[in-house]
């Protein structure tokens, strides 16, 4: 992380631009119309030129500095603690399953019903949906980092309170307590989603913000590794006792959940702390009622602001009265304008298609990302990695599986973060979604048609072709369906339209995990696999299809990439 804050610093000086006398000479003809517009509307248009000179200074003028090294390490931790949260439920199924139904028979022994296993496991899901739709339209509403804060309060309480879950005398047994407990912690980490791309995204600068935002998400694969790890820790600190008595593996589960309030707490006073962004501070002080008809702006001059901030060809801030009138210019027609609604601006297709685009690529995605990650035990089990789940010692098994797990993540997920971080700024976002999906759905192809095919001839060859889908998950759509919506809706929705991606996100989540694992059964155990990663390589294919309704993003500024003059009418 600190790497990346250092390089900010050196491209800043770099890339300071200067104002040309050519330009300021052009401003000042172009100033002489402010004297013939004359009146209230000459006024609102140089406010509103102000206003956009003032957001397009923001991206020249951010210093690598404390506030920025505070906010990034708070949602890079957020987005660790996220996925040891998710992830580490694969484990603690499984020790549940020696927790509750070792005295069972047969194939049930040490093992959770589908019914129980399938509602642990949905439960985050479903409240992450939820959450990413509540908290991100409160995070344009009241602002990103009170509702920041207030969603990481309701994922330590409810982690903590997960932890200690049991089955009541007449009532809910214990898979029911911890999904309601487990909905809730869901409900909190839906915020981070939303409100994290929204607050990287409007501190970051032009050059570096792609990079950032993938940064702060890439330490998801952190979490990914980090819940075996610590997994393995407890397991062999109880080993012992485990083997003599595998009830004690109660002490087990509850500790590895609980685990996962400690990175949250640790940052807690930090988000407490956090500032809103000037960028939406500026839009909060400025922003123009849909009703007031006094109130108008010009169209034309977003647009001129929006190209001198991708350019660099900005006039400096004035400093006298008279000295705003020659550097602040506005074209000669003027046509009043009054600022539109959610309803209003993406009711017009070009900016529903976007909308459409970021929340289908996320859809797709999701499908097959937590479909195979949520199980990764079947995939472990393929490969005769996992051990017999009756005959060995249930600490030998369950540490082999978080070993398989570790080994998964190591070969394919981690690096994929990465490649992503150091290569989307040149690559571009849309170009890496493109190479990943198209990656992905011919993977997905060959494990489908030739899974039991490569399976009986060689279990090296099924992990190679496995880990690449990892590779390309990360280094691909895992990454930019989180920056994307991040950058190319307008300060106003940004944080409500980002949560609405990422909601349609954790509905391909429980659509794979309530509705096609579910078939995974069918003609025998685990039989119905290959049919899966078939159908998973259909919703990569549909996530490209979608990915050309989004535009490019990469090194525009923001007021530039969704065109500010398209949020009046």
């Amino acid at each position: 992380m600190l790497p990346l804050v250092h390089e900010i610093e050196a491209q800043k000086v770099e890339r300071q631009p200067s104002a040309s006398s050519d330009s300021i000479l052009s401003d000042m003809h172009k100033a002489d119309n402010i004297a013939e517009n004359g009146g209230a509307q000459a006024d609102a248009d140089q406010e509103l030129l102000q206003r956009q000179y003032e957001l397009a200074q923001l991206d020249r003028t951010s210093k690598a500095n404390w506030e920025m090294i505070k906010k990034l390490t708070v949602c890079g931790v957020a987005f660790l603690n996220d996925a040891y949260d998710m992830f580490a439920i694969n484990i603690v199924a499984m020790i549940l399953g020696f927790v509750y139904y070792n005295d069972a028979t047969g194939s049930a022994q040490n093992t959770v019903p589908k019914k129980w296993d399938t509602l642990i496991k949905i439960a985050v899901q479903v409240g992450c949906l939820l959450g990413q739709l509540i908290m991100g339209r409160l995070g344009d509403k009241v602002g990103r980092t009170t509702v920041y804060s207030a969603g990481l309060m309701i994922a330590i309480i409810t982690t903590i309170a997960s932890a200690f879950s049991s089955s009541m005398v007449r009532g809910f047994n214990v898979f029911i307590v911890l999904f309601i407990w487990r909905l809730l912690l869901g409900f909190g980490i839906g915020s981070d989603y939303p409100l994290t791309a929204t607050i990287v995204s409007e501190y970051a600068s032009v050059h570096n913000r792609g990079k950032l935002m993938a940064a702060v998400f890439s330490f998801q694969g952190f979490g990914n590794v980090l819940a075996p790890i610590v997994s393995i820790i407890v397991l062999a600190c109880f080993a012992q006792s485990i083997d003599h008595d595998v009830q004690n593996l109660d002490y087990v589960w509850r500790i590895i959940i609980g685990v996962g309030c400690i990175p949250g707490v640790s940052t807690l006073y930090w988000r407490l702390t956090m500032t809103d962004s000037e960028r939406f501070q500026h839009v909060n002080d400025h922003a123009l009622s849909p009703s007031d008809e006094s109130t108008t702006v010009d169209a034309e001059s977003e647009k001129l602001l929006a190209q001198q901030a991708s350019t660099g060809s900005a006039s400096p801030a004035p400093e006298e009265p008279g000295a705003r009138e020659t550097a602040l210019a506005i074209p000669e027609e003027v046509h009043p304008r009054r600022i539109k609604t959610f309803v209003q601006y993406f009711s017009e297709w070009r900016h529903l298609k976007v909308l459409l685009g970021t929340s289908i690529a996320w859809f797709s995605l999701d499908v097959a990302f937590y479909g195979i990650n949520l199980n990764s035990s079947i995939v472990i089990g393929a490969i005769g990695f996992a051990g017999d789940i009756r005959a060995d010692r249930p600490s030998r098994y369950i540490i082999r599986n978080c070993l398989g797990n570790i080994i998964i993540n190591i070969l394919g997920s981690v690096p994929g973060y990465w490649i992503s971080v150091f290569t989307i700024e040149r690559l571009g976002r849309v170009r890496i979604q493109l190479l990943g999906f198209a990656a992905l759905t011919v993977l997905y192809l060959i494990l489908g048609f030739a899974y039991h095919q490569i399976l009986d001839k060689s279990s090296g060859a099924f992990i190679f072709i496995f880990s690449l889908a990892q590779l390309f998950q990360n280094f691909g759509p895992n990454v930019t369906t989180f920056v994307i919506p991040g950058e190319v809706f307008p300060t106003r929705f940004r944080s409500t339209a980002h949560g609405i991606s990422a909601a349609m996100g954790k509905l391909g989540a429980v659509a794979a995990q309530g509705g096609f694992l579910q078939l995974k059964d069918i003609g025998g155990k685990d039989e119905w696999i290959n049919r899966l990663l078939q159908i998973f390589a259909l919703f990569m294919f549909l996530g490209f299809l979608v990915t050309f309704w989004i535009p490019e993003s990469k090194g525009k500024a923001l007021e530039e990439i969704c065109d500010e003059r398209e949020e009046y009418y």
